[in-house]
């Protein structure tokens, strides 16, 4: 499958790409995103080889699997995405990464300009250099974006300054469910189950997109060292490394002091929320309508453990072995909040980011609904 065959609406298009583009702040240079997203693009292996016959059915299937996931979810949640809220998104890899490459910039902005400032009271580099750095910085983000993209099957963007939608990456789609040996028409609502539920989260909670972006970005601003640091902190990240590859010590370990890992253990117990609550909403719909539902269950868990060594230090540096932990974790604490107080009780989490778990609370959901429930 070819990067110029799944695209929608159009193979020139990626989502985002209409967009009035960032305003472009102090840290600017410090990242070609156009560069990262052309990289990637280049560097990104191609899907499986299939017909024209074959994209034209996986995009049209997966786009009435979307459909057909919207009354189950909302029915089995509780929450119900606005009428105007925009409809999926079926895309390639290239696809997925140029969306990417537009929401890292928006979302990294503020961060970049807070770089030149923390940076303006040493020696700045020439213009010239500063682009220099750029591209070699955008090379760096497209090969990290184009490993990224052949794992994706789906995603929520948040698309900081752009229209955010859900994205299904329909070449990772096909790939896994040949991989997996499981009945496509079924994997591919089983997918679109989860994806919707994202969808749902953020668009009938409106604020919980923008908590999410603003904490991320402080976050990102505040793991930025000190000019007169970065030295200590790049001796204390080779010192680890090791560690980090053998996964005995999280990334956050390495990058973050004490105070700025509370902040990150705040953002993760969200993260945690959302993804075990697509996990759950996702397998209690299941059963009614996916009747290999069990079948997919098992094998995509065992895929998940069956990463290659290569992949696993990847997945280890990239800190997405910790999502893996936010599906399992995520999932316990839905399933017990639930199981104490039913599905109404369990979604007061969506009245304000106050009532979002705090990072004890999702390994003991109890004291979540004391706190909230008294």
């Amino acid at each position: 499958m070819t990067d110029d065959l799944v695209n929608d609406p159009s193979p020139a298009t990626a989502p985002g790409a209409d967009e009035p583009a960032t305003g472009e702040g102090a840290g600017a240079d410090y990242v070609d995103w156009e560069f990262a997203a052309s990289a990637g693009r280049r560097l990104a292996p191609a899907g499986p080889s299939v017909s024209r016959d074959e994209i034209d059915q996986l995009v049209a299937e997966l786009r009435e699997a979307t459909r057909t996931a919207v009354a189950p979810v909302a029915d089995t949640s509780g929450l119900h995405a606005p009428q105007d809220a925009p409809s999926p998104l079926v895309v390639d890899r290239g696809g997925w990464i140029e969306a990417n490459a537009v929401s890292m910039k928006g979302m990294l902005a503020p961060v970049l300009d807070h770089v030149v400032a923390a940076r303006a009271r040493g020696r700045q580099p020439a213009e010239g250099m500063r682009k220099v750095g750029g591209r070699v910085t955008g090379a760096e983000v497209g090969s990290m974006l184009a490993w990224v993209s052949t794992k994706v099957l789906g995603q929520y963007d948040l698309a900081p300054e752009s229209t955010p939608r859900l994205l299904l990456v329909a070449p990772n789609i096909m790939t896994a469910e040949r991989d997996l040996g499981v009945v496509p028409s079924d994997f591919r609502l089983w997918v679109c189950l989860h994806e919707e539920t994202h969808r749902v989260q953020f668009t009938a909670v409106p604020w919980l997109r923008q908590h999410i972006l603003d904490a991320a970005r402080d976050i990102g601003t505040k793991l930025v060292p000190e000019p007169d640091q970065t030295s200590q902190r790049l001796q204390q990240i080779v010192t680890a490394l090791p560690g980090v590859i053998r996964g005995d010590t999280d990334i956050t370990q390495v990058l973050a002091t004490p105070e700025q890992r509370e902040k990150l253990a705040e953002i993760t117990a969200v993260m945690s929320l959302l993804e075990g609550h697509a996990d759950v909403i996702m397998d209690d719909v299941g059963p009614s309508v996916i009747p290999t539902v069990a079948t997919i269950r098992a094998k995509f868990q065992q895929r998940r453990k069956g990463s290659g060594s290569v992949d696993k230090i990847l997945r280890r540096l990239l800190g997405m072995d910790a999502k893996m932990a936010q599906y399992r974790d995520g999932a316990v604490f839905v399933r017990a909040v639930t199981d104490q107080i039913g599905r109404e009780g369990f979604n007061r989490v969506w009245e304000s980011p106050e009532t979002l778990p705090r990072p004890t609370e999702i390994a003991d959901p109890a004291a979540w609904v004391r706190r909230v429930h008294g």
